[in-house]
């Protein structure tokens, strides 16, 4: 029979008092819970009788107090601190144990890392933005200023052609046209920056009749005397010479080739009559009917708001001009009608005979600005169709 010291309780305070080792050792661990000597008494006591019960007598303890001694000494080995205190001598080993654990933590709370990763999430998606947001606005100003390039080259072409003007009214006196259309442009270089520019623009039209004066110094090919342009379309009215081409109508694109010639660097008055209507057109050259011919654009309208250039071919609204199509000699009395003139009509005009005004774009000094080194100067149609 199992022997017990006075004080000890039945076999559950046995495993409980019996699983700490210094209980095993005789020694009764100082515990401020422990509040009563009697009980501090029977607790030493029950050190002594588990120094005297045999080994043999501890195995054939129960499997509970195997369980429970075992459990003790191993939290004791990996917490190495004090035996646990309990507010009862011969309180349970396990609630003991409950007590001195810390607190578990709540498993859908964040960790560290988990914290930093955010964070540093939150960072790259702001670093985002900001470099998106510098991006747009790198695009709109390079948008921007591709589309103040074209005004600005022609502010400063506007600016410097100014500036030769006055330098040659200082050395020559303002040219006093009179009557105000009694004046020329001269293009004397084959460029892609010599030109003039008619400041009215066309309305819509059905039927027009453009009549010139021109003399062409190239060598080869008359080139571009006058080319309308509108947004949509960069080949709406052009009178175009090229290489070894014939000299060519485009309405709208489509062309129409003319038996023209005046390559031999005389004045020549040349005119150039379409209708809608079944695309009719018809080329004079000096007062003389010189061709005919249908559809040429059939019943398409010009359009309006494009713009007039002299000297030039436009490949978009305004400019992209090609050195190779351009005009190069003198032009006068550029004037378009919108209705085809009658073949008498422009034999007067031819003659000098008649001095009837466009009623659509007049031939005047003040509506004709020139560019790039491009000049004006006198003239007088008739005796310098004589001296030609």
């Amino acid at each position: 029979m199992r022997r017990m010291a006075k004080g000890c309780s039945p076999s559950q305070h046995w495993e409980d008092h019996l699983a700490h080792p210094s209980y095993m050792d005789g020694a009764v661990p100082e515990s401020r819970d422990v509040g009563s000597k009697p009980a501090a008494r029977a607790i030493k006591a029950c050190g002594r009788q588990k120094q005297s019960v045999p080994a043999s007598t501890t195995a054939r303890q129960p499997d509970g107090m195997r369980k429970a001694l075992g459990a003790c000494r191993m939290q004791t080995k990996r917490q190495r601190r004090p035996y646990p205190t309990c507010t009862a001598p011969c309180q349970h080993s396990q609630l003991c144990l409950d007590q001195e654990l810390p607190p578990r933590t709540n498993g859908s709370a964040p960790t560290a890392p988990a914290l930093t990763r955010d964070a540093l999430h939150t960072k790259m998606e702001q670093l985002e933005e900001q470099l998106l947001s510098k991006i747009l606005t790198l695009q709109k100003e390079r948008q921007a200023a591709s589309t103040d390039r074209s005004q600005q080259q022609h502010d400063i072409e506007k600016e410097l052609n100014s500036l030769q003007n006055r330098v040659t009214e200082l050395e020559h006196g303002p040219p006093g046209y009179s009557p105000p259309d009694a004046f020329k442009v001269t293009i004397p270089v084959q460029n892609n920056y010599m030109y003039a520019r008619m400041k009215k623009s066309l309305p819509e039209l059905y039927a027009f009749t453009i009549c010139m004066w021109l003399k062409s110094k190239a060598l080869a090919g008359l080139g571009t005397p006058f080319s309308y342009s509108v947004p949509s379309q960069a080949n709406e009215i052009v009178l175009l010479e090229w290489g070894s081409n014939p000299l060519e109508l485009l309405i709208n694109d489509k062309v129409a080739q003319l038996p023209l010639s005046l390559k031999d660097k005389a004045w020549h008055h040349v005119c150039v009559a379409w209708t809608t209507r079944d695309g009719k057109w018809s080329a004079y050259q000096d007062g003389e009917q010189r061709g005919a011919g249908e559809n040429l654009a059939s019943w398409h309208a010009i359009k309006p708001q494009g713009v007039v250039i002299l000297g030039q071919e436009q490949d978009t609204l305004g400019g992209r001009f090609d050195a190779t199509q351009a005009f190069v000699g003198e032009l006068a009395q550029f004037s378009v009608w919108d209705h085809m003139l009658a073949p008498a009509e422009i034999l007067g005009l031819a003659n000098c005979t008649s001095h009837l005004q466009g009623n659509v774009i007049q031939w005047d000094d003040q509506a004709v600005e020139v560019f790039g080194g491009a000049s004006k100067g006198d003239f007088a149609a008739c005796e310098e169709g004589r001296k030609a």
